[in-house]
């Protein structure tokens, strides 16, 4: 067993280092607010932000108090299968964040691919968590949350719950990428909720111009990859749900749902990878989640 435990690391290491030379990539320089083009205010962008959140109340009739995490993703960065009870509610933003807020919120956009609406990527997770920091002070002062809501990343409970949204199949909409009728490569349901590499070529588009899943949420699977709050660990011999130990080197977070650089496979609800916290991409990207602060 020690030595299957062994065997397990080393492939999950060099799997490790191959996503972060895949994801290790120059980001363009930084541009100025002034590059993103908006209309809108900055308290018209703050209110807009706020009434784009959907609460989600587990426990009650439309929101399961438990889901199934970790199905449907055979990766050496799977979960293990578990049963999770989800004891906050919480409000989660139904749009990636936007370019046109990260720049009133930060003074900079970072995307690669500009468009006010477009999702913001780019950026690290260190810099998603700053933001969502920002955001917080920012919502507060214009009384647009209570002074005991925070923002947050999402952790990656809520995160696949959100994203599976009272499903237990493959994706959101169900287990099957094509309709019957498709030819071998097609993948037109897919297609109607989720921008990957096999049709976001040439295309800048902005946050929610597809299909939301049940629970009114856009572009969890594909378009960009999502940070979520959790580090990553490596799971022990057993897959056991309880983490053996944390990966040594860089802070390993954690970004889920694919983008479109990947292929269908890897749009899964289940779909997650994990990244260094100082590393940006043009394919990743976030989305915040409001919820009250914990009591000191």
């Amino acid at each position: 067993m020690k030595t299957q435990t062994t065997a397990r690391s080393r492939i999950c290491m060099f799997a490790i280092i191959a996503v972060i030379v895949a994801y290790s990539l120059s980001a363009p320089p930084y541009a100025t607010a002034q590059d993103t083009v908006a209309s809108k205010t900055r308290i018209d962008l703050l209110k807009d932000f706020v009434d784009n959140c959907i609460l989600i109340e587990p426990g009650t009739e439309k929101f399961a108090q438990q889901f199934q995490m970790g199905r449907h993703f055979d990766s050496a960065f799977m979960l293990p299968e578990r049963t999770v009870a989800m004891s906050q509610s919480f409000r989660i933003s139904k749009f990636e964040m936007t370019q046109e807020l990260y720049a009133a919120i930060t003074g900079v956009n970072p995307s690669r691919w500009k468009g006010p609406r477009n999702s913001a990527e780019s950026m690290s997770f260190l810099d998603a968590e700053m933001f969502c920091t920002k955001l917080a002070v920012q919502l507060r002062a214009a009384e647009l949350i209570a002074a005991n809501d925070g923002v947050r990343l999402p952790t990656e409970a809520e995160w696949e719950y959100c994203c599976r949204a009272g499903t237990d199949t493959l994706y959101s909409f169900g287990d099957s990428t094509s309709a019957k009728e498709d030819g071998a490569d097609a993948t037109s349901i897919l297609d109607e909720y989720a921008w990957h590499t096999g049709n976001a070529a040439g295309n800048d588009p902005a946050v929610g111009m597809l299909k939301a899943n049940p629970w009114g949420l856009f572009d969890m699977h594909g378009y960009l990859w999502e940070y979520v709050s959790d580090s990553y660990t490596v799971p022990n011999a057993a897959n056991s749900p309880v983490p053996d130990k944390a990966v040594p080197g860089p802070t390993l977070r954690i970004i889920r749902g694919g983008s479109w650089r990947d292929h269908a496979s890897r749009l899964t609800s289940g779909s997650r990878l994990p990244i260094p916290d100082h590393v940006s991409s043009d394919a990743i990207g976030f989305r915040c989640v409001i919820a009250q602060k914990p009591q000191p």
